[in-house]
């Protein structure tokens, strides 16, 4: 914080401080003869006048304690500019603190699940299944969605489709580092008719609807562009996350229109590594509860 704001804001708050208590002297009125009437004010409402009365003592020493406990808070705790109270007190210090303590509680807990293997946690550790569920809610049901089913963009992680593959290791590998995919835009080398064809052949890899003529015109096309990565077959490959188009799932939407869009801009997705985030075992934990949605061997609730 610059020289001027650190004053700005400590003059300030001590200004309306002292600004507070000159008001409240100002504004007593006492009485020097007890003889003297009671005052009343010329303003009424619904028939109602009120005395010029100062306000009652109890009152008035709520306002000196209220004040009081400023001045000792602001001594002790940062809110005078770049001033850092006496307890050096940081909300950073306290966060770490509390870390620390819960780390202190919880961590032999997940060191205990991350030392059983995945499809174990899955078969035998209902309990760890849980606590992956809720690791998941606080840091991966933002894009994935709250069970799971994700949205268009973002893969549906109850089936068993995946774009990098769906072992253990690779759902770890998944969360501990992420993942970047890009299909390329073929717009600018395919016209019209040629987008058209190649969409009706996908749509035939996965025994969908597609008029046979434009699906045979389009084998050529995809044999030429896009083989490189969906394979001859057009099964997909898990080392470049390009998906298997014969299995009718699709991650952006399957209807003509949006296919057709898709080969013709491409598509270019990204999941932010969680290393940095969630711990090894935490990691552990999430997939295991990942891998539980599509190997189901017990009941996860």
């Amino acid at each position: 914080m610059s020289s001027f704001w650190h004053w700005y804001i400590t003059i300030g708050s001590i200004g309306y401080i002292v600004a507070i208590v000159w008001l409240l002297q100002v504004t007593r009125k006492t009485k020097s003869d007890e003889t003297t009437t009671d005052e009343l004010m010329d303003h009424s409402y619904d028939g109602i006048q009120e005395y010029n009365n100062p306000m009652p003592r109890w009152w008035i020493q709520l306002f000196y304690i209220t004040i009081i406990f400023s001045i000792g808070y602001l001594v002790l705790y940062p809110g005078l500019g770049n001033w850092k109270g006496t307890l050096g007190w940081t909300q950073q210090n306290q966060h770490e603190a509390e870390l620390a303590k819960a780390n202190e509680i919880y961590n032999p807990i997940f060191e205990k699940y991350g030392a059983i293997s995945i499809p174990q946690l899955v078969a035998e550790e209902p309990k760890a299944i849980e606590m992956g569920k809720r690791i998941f809610l606080n840091n991966c049901a933002v894009c994935h969605g709250s069970d799971a089913g994700g949205v268009a963009g973002f893969p549906n992680l109850r089936d068993k489709d995946w774009l990098w593959g769906g072992s253990p290791d690779k759902i770890v590998e998944s969360i501990s580092n992420g993942r970047t995919g890009t299909m390329p835009a073929w717009g600018g080398s395919l016209d019209e008719l040629s987008l058209q064809q190649v969409t009706s052949y996908v749509f035939s890899l996965s025994g969908r609807k597609a008029d046979k003529d434009l699906a045979e015109a389009g084998k050529a096309t995809f044999q030429m562009y896009c083989v490189a990565c969906h394979g001859a077959e057009g099964k997909g490959m898990d080392i470049l996350g390009a998906p298997n188009l014969t299995d009718n799932i699709w991650l952006y939407g399957g209807s003509p229109a949006t296919v057709t869009k898709t080969i013709r801009e491409g598509r270019s997705g990204s999941m932010p590594a969680h290393a940095d985030l969630l711990s090894k075992d935490k990691i552990h934990l999430v997939a295991a509860y990942i891998y539980g949605l599509s190997n189901t061997v017990v009941e996860i609730k």
